[in-house]
């Protein structure tokens, strides 16, 4: 593996995490949301991942190395979990019941997946200084 794969492979990381920091603070952001364009709650977004490879392996050449290129956000999805019901009869979205439904965001569950996101972004972010680190002192070999 060369730097640049490195790198390219940091940099993949660190576009799907900042992806996914972004969706979470939007869900965070919604989670008293009652009514969105489409007419309902906002339900929670999720982002999935998937693992990039190279060209010459999805086609199905044998080789015994691998060009491993990073990660893909695959796409981004709404969460199927029920909306929450909440009594609220003086709320304007309020039923018949007095019952308003809330978004499935959980804010703790959010928080939590924001701070995985970040420890991962951090560490795609020790690998690129790492890796530039390392070229660096390459280049210095020479003289």
């Amino acid at each position: 593996m060369s730097f640049i794969n490195s790198l390219d492979i940091s940099r993949n990381a660190l576009s799907a995490q900042r992806l996914r920091m972004d969706i979470i603070s939007q869900n965070i952001a919604n989670a008293e949301t009652t009514r969105t364009v489409d007419g309902g709650p906002y339900q929670r977004q999720l982002v999935s991942f998937e693992e990039k490879t190279s060209f010459k392996k999805v086609l199905g050449e044998k080789q015994k190395r691998i060009a491993y290129q990073g990660v893909a956000v695959t796409e981004v999805t709404k969460d199927d979990a029920p909306f929450v019901p909440v009594y609220d009869p003086t709320h304007p979205d309020a039923d018949e019941d007095g019952y308003v439904l809330m978004p499935n965001v959980d804010k703790t569950k959010e928080m939590l997946d924001l701070m995985a996101a970040t420890r991962s972004y951090e560490a795609n972010v020790t690998v690129l200084n790492a890796v530039k680190s390392m070229a660096s002192r390459a280049l210095q070999i020479g003289k």
